[in-house]
């Protein structure tokens, strides 16, 4: 049994039903602090990788905002935000890239308005 399951079984209701609730509550606010100690690291860690990065692709755009990749190709298409077309290494073709301003001037102001 890994340490999670561990960790889920003392909070299972075979684990509780002879202690206390204040117990319980105290260990469980416990586990949500070292939880949130760790998302905050975690997210911070990702904020300081993707700062570096001068240029998005569609699809890393899209990741980065929760959207799907084809909706970030028409928002560069349609002119919604500033999107130059950059050699991508296969042949003739181009592909989107969006600047990291780019990027902060979407999630300030949102989307441009259509052309």
């Amino acid at each position: 049994m890994n340490a999670l399951a561990k960790g889920d079984a003392l909070v299972g209701t075979r684990a509780r039903a002879g202690r206390p609730p204040g117990e319980v509550m105290e260990e469980l606010l416990e586990r949500l602090s070292r939880l949130e100690a760790g998302l905050t690291a975690v997210l911070g860690r990702l904020a300081t990788e993707r700062a570096g990065q001068a240029w998005y692709g569609t699809a890393e755009l899209a990741a980065l905002l929760g959207k799907e990749e084809f909706t970030v190709r028409e928002w560069c298409r349609l002119g919604r935000i500033h999107a130059e077309k950059k050699r991508s290494g296969r042949g003739r073709h181009r592909a989107w890239a969006v600047s990291a301003a780019e990027v902060e001037r979407y999630r300030r102001e949102g989307l441009l308005p259509p052309r």
